[in-house]
């Protein structure tokens, strides 16, 4: 069932400003942030994942285990967006606002359009479905790059993939064909890019590792390095080319590769920059959602 595309807010979700963790001088100083203005806004949930910012700074996210997607929104209410989602994953907005959505349920990937309509844009690989669209990234060129890993589901009736490999695909613009883009990978999960569209960031979360691609003006991958000796759920950039990793709290890292901060939050699954001026970093972790507001703006 889809539900009205922007409803009311849910009623007897409170939110606090509270500050949740003292300031750890060893590793949680830093100019972007400050620890004691994070804010846990709710923990009504039972696993939260998939967040993505529209234009405007409305951030969604997935309820995977309850199947839906929420919107929380700039003026700090939460409202339930679509309640049948594919048991989406990872989400991502397109240069025309549409939501996609990383639905494991069956393999697919969907586009959720501003008036709640859903389109199953692209399933399956070479005849064969799809482990578990988890996580997406677009460029600038419009091209889509998703991981797929496996992760066994117990709403699912398969108990072993179909494909050998667990890789990173492409569908490119305009195009419900499924490239395969990567798959020296043992387990990919997060994945983000630069905003010039020449970078790609993948976390190989079997590995423990987050490897950088270039890619090309075909959107082929080429170039891979090692980035970070470490792997992530979801993860994101900043304008000044800063990523953000989640597991341990949020963790952030220059563009060199540094560790240069690290925000202390129990549980942490994914992670976006939206509000109003989109600096604020909205954070899935676990059954809560969190915000801290920072002084740097997020790029996606």
């Amino acid at each position: 069932m889809i539900v009205k595309y922007f409803t009311a807010a849910i009623c007897g979700i409170l939110l606090t400003t509270t500050p949740l963790f003292a300031q750890d001088a060893r590793i949680g100083k830093s100019d972007l942030f400050i620890q004691d203005q994070l804010k846990l806004v709710s923990s009504e949930f039972s696993f939260t994942e998939g967040c993505s910012a529209d234009k405007v700074g409305n951030v969604f996210f997935t309820d995977q285990p309850n199947d839906k997607l929420w919107k929380y929104g700039t003026d700090g209410k939460l409202s339930i967006v679509l309640d049948k989602t594919g048991r989406a994953n990872g989400t991502f907005f397109d240069k025309k606002g549409n939501l996609i959505l990383c639905a494991d349920e069956k393999g697919e990937l969907w586009s959720l359009d501003k008036k709640g309509k859903v389109k199953v844009i692209a399933k399956g690989f070479e005849g064969k479905q799809l482990n578990g669209p988890n996580d997406a990234w677009i460029d600038k060129a419009g091209n889509l790059f998703f991981t797929d890993p496996y992760y066994q589901r117990d709403y699912w009736t398969r108990t072993k993939p179909d494909l050998p490999k667990q890789s990173v695909y492409m569908v490119p613009r305009a195009s419900a064909k499924v490239i395969l883009a990567a798959d020296s990978l043992n387990q990919p999960n997060g994945i983000c890019g630069s905003p010039d569209g020449k970078l790609l960031y993948v976390a190989d979360a079997g590995a423990g590792k987050i490897y950088r691609y270039d890619i090309n003006k075909s959107g082929a991958l080429s170039g891979k390095v090692l980035f970070i000796n470490r792997g992530s759920d979801g993860m994101t950039l900043d304008e000044k080319g800063n990523i953000y990793l989640t597991g341990n709290g949020i963790t952030i890292y220059n563009k060199a590769g540094k560790e240069i901060g690290q925000i202390k939050i129990p549980g942490t699954s994914n992670v976006c920059f939206g509000g109003a001026n989109k600096k604020m970093l909205f954070v899935t972790a676990k059954k809560s959602i969190y915000t801290i507001p920072m002084t740097v703006k997020g790029v996606e």
